[in-house]
């Protein structure tokens, strides 16, 4: 048999076969799929990027938590410090103070019954406090001190005077104010 050909038209190859009118080709198939895959990827790449940060950053923020409650309770304790240093040093005030209104009582007992206060020994100071100049860092350090005086004094209280001294003139005032005016 022989052959004729034209050099216009296209000869047909054997090997290729003719592609049917609703099946994609194979490489356009695996291309698509590849793309597919290859989307997916980056996606789940990103994604655990962005997970492993916020767990980094939840681990620093427990551990700040952590360090925060820790300095809370110390903060507490200092308080707390600062708190029975003061508390021991106004019951030191407090018996002072009872102490010299027990003296002023006394005083005015002896002056009701006519008798002058303590004509030798000039009325007393209350001392002042050890603690008058020192910050509220020092005055927390120092530990409390001992009672040395008890938590309930006992003032004596000297009987009223039976009556009126003819010596003493008592005037009240209208603002309640009471004067005694010796009388010659």
């Amino acid at each position: 048999m022989t052959m004729i050909s034209e050099p216009e038209i296209p000869a047909i190859e054997l090997g290729e076969r003719e592609k049917a009118p609703g099946r994609p080709n194979r490489a356009v198939t695996i291309g698509v799929v590849a793309a597919g895959v290859a989307l997916v990827t980056f996606v789940n790449v990103t994604a655990a990027i962005y997970l492993y940060r916020g767990v980094n950053d939840l681990r620093a923020l427990e551990a700040r938590l952590d360090q925060l409650g820790q300095f809370e309770q110390r903060i507490g304790a200092r308080i707390d410090t600062v708190n029975n240093g003061f508390q021991s040093r106004f019951e030191t005030l407090d018996r002072q103070l009872q102490a010299s209104f027990g003296r002023m009582n006394g005083d005015i007992a002896r002056l009701e019954q006519g008798q002058p206060p303590a004509a030798d020994a000039e009325m007393q100071r209350a001392p002042e406090p050890d603690f008058a100049g020192t910050t509220v860092a020092e005055a927390a350090a120092v530990p409390a001190e001992p009672d040395s005086v008890d938590a309930s004094p006992t003032f004596k209280r000297k009987a009223a005077p039976p009556g009126p001294n003819p010596s003493y003139q008592r005037i009240q005032q209208a603002d309640g104010k009471v004067y005694y005016k010796k009388i010659n």
